[in-house]
This record gives structure tokens, C-alpha cells and sequence, in this order.
């Protein structure tokens, strides 16, 4: 068992503070246990922003009246603003207090603690949109591209948008590479000539969804074809191709859900990764279509939990081949003008697919990758992140929480020959956020994060016990200076509540638990000025395996809503 030996009178003076006095009064000092949920959203809308110079830099020298935004074409006061950088801690982040301490104490004798990791980047393959050959060349230069680029502190993921090849964060490159290896299309979609007549998503959504006469009329003159109808057969034919269009279009919105659900789903998984978070989308991009709340969730998501995605199309540079390549009957066969017909709907579906890695780039400030074969340097651009980066935020003036969308437009007022990367635009909530709410996102956003405050006075301890070779029990003591705190006076005693979040990341920075306890303080004025002038603590404790972890404790009080953020180290032998 490895014990600090200082921490005996501060195990005392926390059983101390939490029994509760007799008589039935109020206790001075009482905690619980809550169980934590991050789930919950703001009112406040954010968006990441980054400039860029003509050399395409990202630019960090601008402040708040420098920019301009708009919504649905009013403009809106910027009431939350930061300049970030992805290297280090946040350039506006308080410096420690003096005689703070931050990372935990390692007892003599103790293995010297892991060096956490400090960047994590998903590859995000879309297996059910790509096929086999810009597979096979995007998994290649995917390859060469970890295998050069991972640094000792970064860790990488594979995911697939069909859930079917997955590997989670890890600094092994061989679990890296034979994931990669054993990627494979999965998508119905991407087997053209697989219906008759053979329609694309976006034709299919013309007919079914739109109604479109013209697109009916060229997919029922393709059925005619495929199916070898005589001409007196022109009712079947619609009704094969009205058919078809009602296959293709449930295929196609079960595709697009399957991608969009699962970049959600890396989004929330790496919010609990502390760090820098980014996610590389290996794709041909697909069609959104009526799931754009789906897609500008999924921005909201991403920049609350400070992640930035990437898109790197996976097509490269290539050219449309009129109505589709010669596997297809209707373009052999077919008459001129349904051929016309479908090129235009194949150039307007091109477009519309790759639209969405580029909003998702645009709106997280990541980078979009397209029509160029060289996708070594495409990963190498994606992968990277903007050094630095501005978060704007504003409470939408008169805002009717119904749901309805509201486009946004950032500007600055002076550009002189900057651009702008920004999210384009968002969805009304359907109901306002409480306080309460906004302080539990707040506390979440913190534990996630690397960065520490210091707002607050708080010395961080651990302490294990080793009950066998695989087992063992993890405390961790958070010793806060109450006498920062803001009080509020309450029949004649000193009242604040502390939430104190402390949460356990194994060696690759994923999340393992965390312990919420509220401490809830009504406190005599002498009580304030002796027993409690050295601080409380506060005691959370894991049963873990012997392994190196990394320990996140967050501490926040209701009153003066102060922060706390610490970073520590163990290594249990």
C-alpha cells in the first residue's frame, strides 16, 4: 500500500466535517454521492471559427469587435469569446496560483506515473458509402500515413460507419495496421446495376419523396430496358421504377442514418477523452437530404465537446462518367435524352455528397480534402489541426424555442484578405435550459479537457491498496481551501455548495469512471475562521487493476461559481 503520510490528519479532518451533529440540527458540513450524467444542452449557441491568411495559415491576433455574426440576418451580441490553440493550454486559461498544486503527489518508491497522451485522433472509414478500389487506396495511404505520423503522446482510432470493423484508441501500430486491412465496403448502395432500373439515392428521393415527372419518366424508360418490355408496357415499367425508387430510397436514408449515428456516437465517445480530439472522415460523402438536423446536431455536439472533424474525400480527383460506366445497360442502350437526364442528376448528387464533409469541416474547424489523388498529403492535412482557433457564443435575441432552423453568418469587419471557417447554421431547441443544466455542462465540458484552473486552491492526493495481484482500491483526495469560497449568509451560518466531479482515464486516455459527490456547507462563523481555515476533503474512491491511470478532478461551488481543474498520475505495480 502506497500512503502519503500527510494525508492521516486530513483523513481525520474529512471524518470530521461529515458527521452530523446531534440534536437534529443542520450538519456544518454534509455530502452525497451523485451519479453523473452528462447529457444535457445550453441555450447558448456556439460557433468555431477559423481565419486563415492567403497562404491559407490560421490567424490568432484577432478579438471580440473584430467579428460579426448574424442570425437568420440580425445581428447578435457576442456574449462568450476565446482564442484557443491546439498546442498547450488555452491562450486565455488563468496561469496557476502561486503555491497551487496541480499534477498528484507519487510516494517514495512508487513507479514513476504514465505520460499522458495529449492528442487522439479517429479515422473514420465509410465503408457503407466507399467502394472497394477508393477503399483500397485510402486504407494504403491511411497506413503509411499512422504509421509515420503518431507521436509517443497521440493515440488513434479506427471506426467504421457500418459498426463492423472497430478498434479503439491505441499507440499500437500493428492492432492499427491489421484493422486497417481488414476494412471492406459494406454498403448495398455502392453496388450500382444491383436494381431495376438501377437509380441513384438522389433520383430515387426525386421520385418518391419530390414526385418529379421527369425523373419517374427516365427511371420507367431504364426499366423498359433492364427488364425488356415492349413499348405497350409503359404502365409497368413506372410502376417498377416507382418500386425501385421506394427500395433505394429506404436503403439510402438507412446509410446515411448508419454514418450520421455513428460520427455522433465518436463525437460522445471521444468527449471523454481528455485533450485535443479530432476526427478524420474517410469517405465520398453522401447525401443528407431531410436528415440535416441529424448533421447540425452533430456540429452542436462536436463543438461543445471540442472535437474537430475532417473530411478527406476518398474519390480523389475524378470525372463523372455520363449516366454511370459501361456496366450499365441504360448507358449502352439507352436513349440519348434519358442518358442527359441522369448525368445531371448524377453531377447534382455528386455535389450534394461531398457538400456534407465540407459543412462538417467548415462548422468544427477541420479541414476538407477533395479532388486530389495524393490522399498521403490528404491525411496529413486532415489529421492536422488549425493552430489556432476562435469559439464565439451568443443567446439568440427573441429566440422561439420550436425547433426551427436559423441560418448563421460570420464575418469580420475589416477582412483584408482572411477567410472564415464557420458552421453554417443551427436548430432551435424545443425547450429553454435550466441553470442547473448549464452548470452540469459546464462541470462536463471541464472534466474532459486538459487544461487546469486554479480558481479555487486544491491539492490533489492518491492512495492504493493492492487486495491482489489483479485487483485494487484507488482513493483520491481533493483538499480544498474553502476560506476562497463565496458564502452566503443563512441563519446565521456560512452556506455554498461544492460539486466535486473526480473522474479515472486508463493509460490511452479513455474513460474508465468518475465519482460526483455534492458537499453541501452551513457553516458557523467560527467554524469558518478555525476548524475549517485549512480546508476540506473530500475523498473518492476506484476499484481498478494494477495498470498507470490518469485522474481528472473538477471542483465547482454554487455561489460564487468559482473553478477548479486538477491533472494527476498514478501507477499502481
Amino acid at each position: 500500500m502506497a500512503v502519503n503520510p500527510n494525508l492521516r490528519c486530513l483523513l481525520v479532518l474529512g471524518c470530521t466535517l461529515f458527521c452530523a451533529e446531534s440534536g437534529g440540527q443542520t450538519p456544518e458540513v454534509s455530502s452525497q454521492d451523485v451519479q453523473p450524467t452528462f447529457t444535457t444542452r445550453a441555450n447558448l449557441v456556439l460557433v468555431r471559427v477559423v481565419v486563415r491568411d492567403k497562404a491559407g495559415h490560421a490567424n490568432g491576433t484577432l478579438q471580440k469587435e473584430d467579428f460579426q455574426l448574424l442570425d437568420k440576418g440580425k445581428p447578435q451580441v457576442i456574449t462568450k469569446f476565446s482564442m484557443e490553440k491546439t498546442v498547450g493550454r488555452k491562450v486565455d486559461a488563468p496561469a496557476p496560483a502561486p503555491g497551487s498544486v496541480g499534477p498528484a503527489e507519487k510516494s517514495p518508491g512508487e513507479p514513476a506515473p504514465p505520460i499522458p497522451p495529449d492528442r487522439y485522433v479517429a479515422y473514420v472509414f465509410d465503408d457503407v458509402h466507399l467502394n472497394f478500389g477508393d477503399l483500397a487506396i485510402a486504407r494504403k495511404a491511411a497506413e503509411k500515413h499512422i504509421a509515420d505520423s503518431l507521436p509517443a503522446t497521440s493515440r488513434a482510432a479506427i471506426y467504421t460507419t457500418s459498426g463492423q470493423t472497430m478498434l479503439e484508441f491505441t499507440d499500437d501500430q500493428a492492432k492499427l495496421r491489421d484493422t486497417l486491412l481488414r476494412l471492406q465496403p459494406r454498403g448495398r448502395m455502392s453496388q450500382p446495376g444491383s436494381e431495376c432500373p438501377d437509380m441513384s439515392y438522389y433520383q430515387a428521393d426525386l421520385i418518391y419523396n419530390k414526385h418529379d415527372p421527369m425523373a419517374l419518366q427516365a427511371a420507367a424508360s431504364d426499366a423498359m430496358q433492364c427488364a425488356q418490355l415492349d413499348t405497350g408496357s409503359a404502365s409497368v415499367a413506372q410502376s417498377m421504377a416507382q418500386a425501385a425508387a421506394s427500395r433505394v430510397v429506404t436503403m439510402g436514408e438507412t446509410e446515411t442514418r448508419l454514418s450520421l449515428k455513428l460520427l455522433s456516437d465518436v463525437v460522445r465517445r471521444m468527449s471523454a477523452l481528455p485533450g485535443q480530439r479530432s476526427v478524420v472522415v474517410v469517405s465520398p460523402g453522401f447525401l443528407v437530404l431531410d436528415m440535416r438536423t441529424d448533421e447540425l446536431d452533430l456540429i452542436d455536439r462536436a463543438i461543445r465537446a471540442n472535437v474537430t472533424i475532417g473530411g478527406l474525400d476518398a474519390r480523389g480527383l475524378y470525372a463523372l462518367i455520363p449516366g454511370g460506366d459501361a456496366s450499365n445497360a441504360s448507358v449502352t442502350s439507352g436513349n440519348p435524352a434519358t442518358v442527359t437526364i441522369k448525368s445531371q442528376y448524377q453531377s447534382d448528387s455528386a455535389m450534394m455528397e461531398a457538400d456534407v464533409l465540407g459543412e462538417l469541416a467548415d462548422g468544427t474547424g477541420g479541414n476538407f480534402f477533395h479532388n486530389n489523388n495524393d490522399l498521403g498529403e490528404g491525411f496529413r492535412r486532415v489529421a492536422a489541426l488549425p493552430e489556432y482557433y476562435y469559439v464565439l457564443g451568443f443567446a439568440p435575441q427573441n429566440l422561439k424555442f420550436d425547433g426551427s432552423y436559423h441560418n448563421l453568418k460570420v464575418t469580420l469587419k475589416n477582412p483584408a484578405g482572411l477567410t472564415l471557417q464557420a458552421r453554417r447554421g443551427y436548430f432551435a431547441p424545443k425547450h429553454e435550459v435550466d441553470a442547473a443544466q448549464e452548470a452540469k455542462r459546464e462541470i462536463e465540458e471541464t472534466l474532459f479537457s486538459r487544461d487546469e484552473w486554479h480558481d479555487i486552491p486544491v491539492e490533489l492526493h492518491t492512495q492504493f491498496f493492492k487486495s491482489s495481484d489483479v485487483a485494487a482500491k484507488l482513493s483520491i483526495l481533493a483538499r480544498i481551501d474553502v476560506r476562497q469560497l463565496r458564502f452566503r449568509k443563512a441563519d446565521g451560518r456560512n452556506a455554498d455548495t461544492l460539486t466535486v466531479v473526480t473522474g479515472v482515464f486508463d493509460r490511452n486516455g479513455n474513460y474508465i469512471s468518475a465519482v460526483e459527490k455534492t458537499v453541501d456547507m452551513h457553516l458557523r462563523d467560527e467554524s469558518l475562521a478555525g476548524k475549517l481555515s485549512s480546508g476540506i476533503t473530500v475523498r473518492s474512491a476506484f476499484d481498478v487493476a494494477p495498470g498507470g491511470y490518469f485522474i481528472r478532478v473538477v471542483v465547482r461551488d454554487a455561489e460564487g461559481q468559482k473553478m477548479a481543474a486538477l491533472n494527476g498520475a498514478v501507477e499502481i505495480p
